[in-house]
């Protein structure tokens, strides 16, 4: 089956037609044109009358449906081939009702199913690439929600900021000091024993990543005291020493012979561009995970996620859990030389989306606006005064990635209606999440931000990570580089004042401008159990279970 071939035939009738025409719709050369005509006409899809000498008309003249023939071989495929073989495929341009009946024979493959074994599997569609497998590395909250999946940390840290156990059973806490003691018997996905010099050496790996040394530089020094004891040295003092063991980025892990090993419920199988399939780890040092197997599939875009059993197709039959989806912002690059770094043009751009906000909700119905900040619970609102409009001498540019077109769109129409020039500016998301520096090529941009666990602790992190967009623009001000100096000494408790000082700054210096709240709802299947969000309002998989049909 090949895609060119369907666009081909929603695109161009029987009848006359140029060349040049059906290079266009085919997005190919002259050349290759000629090369895929021959080739269909031979195979007996059409009849074709070539026209004499360059941009004279030729005649095509279809013998075959080519949407039906293909629909019916997907659906084949749907049926007979696992199911990443035949997902390639639904992104071909399909009419809309053709799409429809492949997307619902596509999703009876996905759900809980059952082998001959009794091998329990979940088989959940994944609309997003994963970006990486590696702790230090994640950016994104798919790869995080894997991560937590398949690593863990020495301590958790819960949306109160209390601190529990994980693979550190207790501690000793003293100003300048943490002593973790490490649970025995702790093991590797190849069985090999967690140790703390390999818990140890992954910490001070992570302390000199360039993105997160900032964030650990009060720790001077962490050393295995014991097979199973742990030290961490900070002799200026660091409230939140404990926080940082939480996180998702202080993941322990190992690496051997290019593979990363962790110690959580599932472990890698297999992984590449379609699928990636966990397996329960039975030597899991917790609760071995109710399911045997998880496998997430590649999907097109606009596939419906939810979690089914295979008893259970309808959406009638299905059930929403929803949680808190992070909150999107809207950033000015001030350090950046154009006229955004103007005060008085910042404003009145602010002045501008405060008074369109509320339409934002006409993009999806579950973004609401907000008038308030990050703090979800503690910012409070603020008005914004008008300002009069300045000179623009060039374009704002607006830097843009796939998942906020619409949002994107909604803010070029806002600035176009107050008389503000604009360019966007569009990059694949890889480098979106990675353009943080002082080189943006942009004045603007959107940044949707999910805390991963603790609030307080997560808005700390946003502002000081490697990676944070807010991170140039604090080393040239002078009052929010002083006030951060402040939570290492600041008990954790009271980092909630700090944090709304800080968001208060970014606010009334329009570098930051609040959007909206955004919740995601997670359909689920009636007889799936046990139904936990955890990091990042991500469902946790090792508790999950199906009740028997018995």
């Amino acid at each position: 089956m090949d895609k060119n071939l369907l666009a081909l035939w929603h695109s161009v009738p029987s009848g006359d037609i140029k060349k040049e025409e059906m290079a266009d719709v085919l997005g190919l050369s002259l050349k290759q044109t000629s090369r895929y005509i021959g080739k269909w006409a031979s195979e007996g899809w059409f009849d074709y009358t070539s026209g004499r000498g360059r941009g004279k008309i030729s005649t095509l003249r279809w013998l075959k449906n080519v949407e039906e023939v293909f629909e019916r071989e997907v659906m084949n495929l749907i049926d007979q081939e696992a199911v990443e073989k035949s997902s390639k495929y639904l992104v071909y341009d399909w009419s809309q009702d053709a799409k429809l009946r492949l997307l619902d024979r596509f999703r009876s493959k996905f759900g809980f199913s059952q082998d001959s074994q009794e091998n329990d599997k979940l088989i959940i569609p994944r609309r997003y690439k994963l970006m990486t497998m590696h702790p230090q590395e994640t950016a994104d909250v798919h790869s995080a929600n894997f991560v937590a999946t398949v690593f863990n940390r020495l301590v958790f840290v819960d949306s109160v900021g209390g601190i529990w156990p994980e693979l550190a059973h207790s501690w000793d806490l003293s100003p300048t000091h943490l002593r973790l003691y490490m649970k025995k018997g702790v093991k590797f996905h190849d069985g090999s024993t967690l140790s703390a010099e390999d818990a140890a050496a992954c910490l001070n790996r992570l302390r000199k990543h360039s993105n997160f040394k900032e964030l650990w530089a009060p720790i001077k020094k962490i050393t295995a005291a014991a097979p199973l004891v742990i030290d961490l040295e900070f002799p200026d003092g660091c409230s939140y020493c404990l926080q940082l063991l939480g996180m998702i980025t202080s993941s322990i892990y190992k690496e051997t012979n290019g593979k990363l090993l962790g110690t959580g419920s599932f472990y890698v199988d297999d992984s590449h561009e379609l699928k990636t399939v966990l397996l329960a780890f039975n030597e899991f040092f917790g609760e071995r995970p109710l399911l045997d197997a998880i496998e997430f599939v590649q999907v097109p875009e606009d596939f419906d996620i939810a979690y089914r059993s295979s008893r259970h197709q309808s959406k009638d039959e299905t059930f929403l859990v929803e949680s808190d989806s992070g909150v999107g912002m809207l950033f000015m690059n001030a350090f950046r030389d154009s006229p955004i770094k103007r005060k008085e043009v910042r404003d009145y751009i602010h002045w501008a989306i405060a008074r369109h906000r509320s339409s934002i909700s006409r993009i999806d119905s579950r973004i609401l606006p907000n008038a308030k900040g990050m703090l979800i619970g503690r910012s409070s609102d603020y008005e914004t005064p008008p300002f009069s409009k300045p000179e623009f001498d060039k374009p704002i540019v607006i830097k843009t990635t796939g998942y906020l077109g619409e949002s994107s769109e909604w803010l070029r129409d806002v600035l176009l209606q107050e008389g503000i020039p604009v360019e966007m500016y569009e990059m694949p998301f890889h480098e979106y999440l990675t353009d943080n520096g002082t080189g943006q090529q942009a004045d603007i941009f959107l940044h949707g931000e999910v805390f991963e666990m603790n609030q307080d602790f997560s808005f700390y992190y946003f502002l000081i990570n490697g990676l944070s967009p807010l991170k140039p623009m604090i080393a040239s001000d002078p009052y929010l580089s002083g006030l951060l100096e402040q939570y290492v000494g600041t008990p954790f408790p009271e980092w909630s004042r700090l944090n709304l000082v800080a968001e208060k700054h970014l606010i009334g210096s329009s570098v930051m401008v609040p959007l909206y709240y955004a919740k995601r709802q997670i359909p689920f299947s009636a007889d799936l159990k046990n139904i936990n969000l955890s990091h990042f309002g991500y469902v946790d998989f090792s508790k999950l279970w199906v009740r028997p049909n018995l």
